[in-house]
Formats: C-alpha cells, structure tokens, sequence
C-alpha cells in the first residue's frame, strides 16, 4: 500500500515538473526526483521478489496514470465546457485514456522487476533508462501518438537541454532516466566505494559535458538573414470562435483588419484565424485579402480551412506573397483524434460533443516550405511540432531545408491552463533540436517568439487581444539529430534501448542460473 502511494505521488511530481501551475516553468530536477521515487519502489520489489512482476506493473500503471492525468487534465475542459460532454464522462474519458497510456510504463516497471534483481546498480540504472525510453517511443508513435508531457522536456532550460540537438527530447529523456535511476540504486544498494567510482565519474562527466555547452557553443551556429514579424493573437472566446453572427464576424473583422493594415514583413495569423472556407468568406473579403499581399515587400501565412465535400476538407495554413501564380498552402498532417478526426469505432463518441470542424483529411508528411526574402518558413499546426521525427524529414536535402518553423494553434479549446505553458516548452525543445527559431501564433497564448538557442526572445500576455511585433534570425546549421533523424527516423533509439533490454534479459537468466 506504501508502495502505491508513493508511486502515485511521484507521477504527481512528475505532472508538476513538466510546467508547475503557479509559474508555468519546467522544473528538470523535480523530474528526476520523481523517476527516483518510482525506481527506489520498483527496486525494492525486484530485491524481494522477481517473481513479482505484478507488482512492477502496477507500480508502473499508478506512476504513469497520476502523472498523465495530472499533465493533460486539460483535456476535460475542451469535452466539457466547450463540447458539452457530461463531466462524469468527460472525467472518466481523461482518465480512460491516461490509464491506457499508462499501460506502456507498467509494462516497463514489470520487466524491471523481473530483471533488475542482483544486477549492480550502473546496469539496472541502464535496464530502467532503456525501458521508459522504449515506453515513451512507443506511447509517441502507437495508435496515432500521443507523447504529450514526454519526461525529456522538463528538462528545457536544465543541463541536459545541451543534449537535445544531438538525440533529441528522448535522448534527453533517456539520460535523465538514468541519471535518476543511479542515484536511487546507489542509494538502496549499497556498494563498496571502488564500484561506485566508474558510475559516479560517468553521472558527473554527462553532466559536466552538458553544462560546458552553453560556453563552448556561444553564438550559435552560422547566422542567417534577419527578418521583422508581426504575430497576432485574437483571443477569440473559443466557445464563440464557429459561431455565425458573434465568433466568426469577430474573427472575420479583427483579424482582417490586422492583415489589412500591418507593415511587417511578415504577417502570421494563428490556426482557423479565418474560420470558415475561402468561399464562404463575405464577398470580395478573400480577393482583397491576396489583393492587399499582392504588392512587394510583405508576405502573409494565416490559418485557414480549405478543400470540399469530395476531396475533403484540410485544416490548412496559406502563404500570401507577391508574385504568386496560387497562393502557398501547406495542409495539416498529424491530426488530432477526435478533434479532427474521428477513430474507427468511435464515431459514437465524438457524437456526444457538440466540436465542430471534426473530420480533417491529412497533409503530406514532408510538404515545401513557404520561401519569402530569403527565408524558408516550415508551418506546423497546433500540436504537430509534438512529433519532432516529422519535423525532421524536412532536412533531408540541406539545400531546401527550412530556416525557421511557424506553429500556428489554437489551444482557445483548453482554456487559461498549464497547456499554454506546456506547449510552449515543446516549442523550446523543437528549437533545441533543430537549431531554428520558432514563430507561434496562437488565438489565445503562448504567442512568441523562439531563438535558434531555445529562448524565449518576445511573448504577448496570455489570454489578451493583441499584436507582437519582433524579429528572428534563420538558420542553415543541421543539426546531428536533424541529420540522423531525417534519414532513419527514431529507429536507432528504438534499437538501442531494445538492445540494452534484451542483454539485461540475458544477463538476468544467467544469474538465476
């Protein structure tokens, strides 16, 4: 019962370090405390019994379930409030599918206990890094993804962000899991002093190693071309945004306006800004929309949502730019389950909520940049700079690569909650990865402005009308990650991690022999 409890508070802290609700900030070392809570309980019930993989189980299932469902409770309010979902069900559906998550780490906790017994603490510490890494790849890539609150990005401004443009936010992942893991094994297992030497030399080498980046890399990589940007932020009330007569004429009106009117080189307006279909805009509104971008010296990317009945319908973002023969256009391609697409078999559900713009058709993985004054600007919507490997195929021709991401959301859907905060992190670490600033425009926060080294250089105040005027710097530097990510993908974490399992596998058969 002791076991239990701490496991669910340690997925509670866990929750907290990822973005605390008082703050909004990552707390790195809070994370590994967490994973050393849940490897100190884990470790105990492998030195009692192995046999008792149960147990890891459901240590693992109660670790994960608290901590998912203390990162994207959020959830609730987008069924509820504004999909009139019953909030019993909407409670049990945010639970529902934590607790399916969960089963990922459960399964981790279940083989460690079976195999980390008698193994020396550097070993074990690798078995339990290997085995939350391959949870966590699989929770990101199984049954449409969902990595949301991966343990990586808590670590956004700690030591081990320097890891990030090498093996990204699961590498990062996998080193604080380790170092985690061997803090709580030295700690239960005691050792003489000339075993722990080699462990405690590597622990501080990493992290000196990481701490010694930020001097050894000042500046960055090769500067690119400056540009002014104009960012809006509507804070369209999001249970009026679809609505005729009130949301949309607000958006329609203000929105407008602004791409009518600003002087910036770039305009960016945020996902579905205009919210209904380019022929379904008040007469002569689109017209004089690419009218207005016509003309030299500005270029426009704003969310919008296209196509038709037959060919469906694509949550899109279009490129305004002078010269244009058709306008640029760059169609959504991670959507999201039952927000824009509806699964096999839960077409009943989804008719519980009253959400519109519900069934998306899906773009293209690795779709053109939009090119404007020397800069090749990548657009992402809403949660797709979340799959950092997708991101990726955009640099497998350096020549084409882009030299700055756009992400355009509206996360209006999880009102003023550690949401904005969270994504906003996820933002920081696709900069990390890739070296490349990262513009967001949001409908009602975080909207900002992101450098090649993952600093936050410009933000509007969340949940407020307005404009941000700034400037970015692009990048031409590929990163080691962006170079072997776009090539194989994630598949050489998945092999490493399997590799450090199966021979821990081994090595614990031998010994019950």
């Amino acid at each position: 019962m002791i076991a239990a409890l701490i496991a669910l508070a340690a997925g509670a802290l866990h929750a907290l370090a990822l973005a605390d609700p008082w703050t909004g900030q990552a707390h790195g070392w809070l994370q590994g405390l967490s994973l050393a809570l849940l490897v100190a309980v884990l470790a105990r019930a492998a030195d009692m019994d192995p046999a008792r993989w149960r147990r890891g189980l459901a240590l693992g299932w109660l670790f994960a379930l608290a901590w998912l469902a203390g990162t994207f409770w959020w959830l609730f309010i987008s069924m509820h409030t504004y999909g009139g979902l019953n909030a019993a069900l909407a409670v049990a559906a945010v639970l529902a599918l934590a607790g399916l998550l969960a089963l990922y780490y459960g399964v981790a906790g279940a083989l460690f206990v079976r195999w980390a017994r008698r193994a020396r603490p550097a070993t074990a510490a690798l078995l339990f890094a290997a085995l939350w890494t391959l949870a966590e790849l699989a929770r990101g890539r199984w049954f449409t993804g969902f990595p949301w609150g991966a343990g990586g990005y808590a670590h956004v401004d700690g030591v081990l962000a320097a890891y990030a443009r090498w093996v990204g936010v699961y590498g990062m992942g996998f080193a604080a899991a380790w170092l985690a893991a061997l803090a709580a094994l030295l700690l239960a297992r005691a050792a003489p002093p000339r075993r722990l030497a080699p462990s405690l030399a590597c622990a501080a080498a990493v992290l000196a190693w990481g701490a010694a980046q930020p001097l050894l890399r000042a500046g960055g990589g090769p500067a690119g071309p400056r540009m002014a940007v104009a960012l809006l932020q509507g804070n369209i009330p999001q249970d009026e945004k679809f609505i005729p007569g009130t949301g949309v004429v607000d958006s329609l009106r203000w929105y407008g306006q602004q791409l009518q009117d600003n002087t910036a080189p770039l305009v960016v307006a945020p996902e579905t800004a205009l919210p209904l279909l380019p022929r379904q805009l008040p007469e002569g509104y689109w017209d004089a929309l690419r009218a207005r971008y016509a003309g030299p010296g500005q270029a426009a990317l704003l969310g919008v949502p296209l196509g038709d009945l037959e060919a469906g319908y694509t949550n899109s973002a279009v490129g305004l730019a002078p010269g244009q023969q058709a306008f640029y256009r760059y169609d959504k391609h991670h959507l999201v389950p039952f927000g824009e697409f509806i699964p096999p078999l839960f077409r009943w559900f989804v008719r519980l909520m009253n959400i519109p713009l519900g069934d998306f058709t899906a773009g293209a993985v690795n779709q053109p940049s939009f090119v404007w004054q020397g800069q090749r600007l990548a657009p992402n919507i809403c949660y797709e700079d979340l799959f950092g490997e997708e991101l990726a195929a955009r640099f497998a021709d350096p020549a084409t690569a882009p030299t700055a991401f756009v992400n355009l959301s509206n996360i209006g859907w999880f009102g003023d909650t550690v949401a904005i905060d969270q994504h906003l992190a996820i933002s920081r670490v696709r900069a990390l990865e890739f070296e490349r600033p990262v513009l967001r425009a949001t409908n009602t926060g975080a909207t900002a402005i992101i450098d090649a080294e993952g600093r936050v250089t410009h933000q509007l105040p969340r949940l407020a009308r307005g404009v941000l005027h700034g400037s970015f710097e692009g990048r031409t530097t590929i990163t080691p990650y962006a170079a072997w990510v776009s090539r194989w993908g994630l598949w050489p974490l998945w092999a490493v991690a399997a590799w450090i399992v199966g021979l821990a596998a081994w090595a614990a058969g031998r010994r019950a022999h």
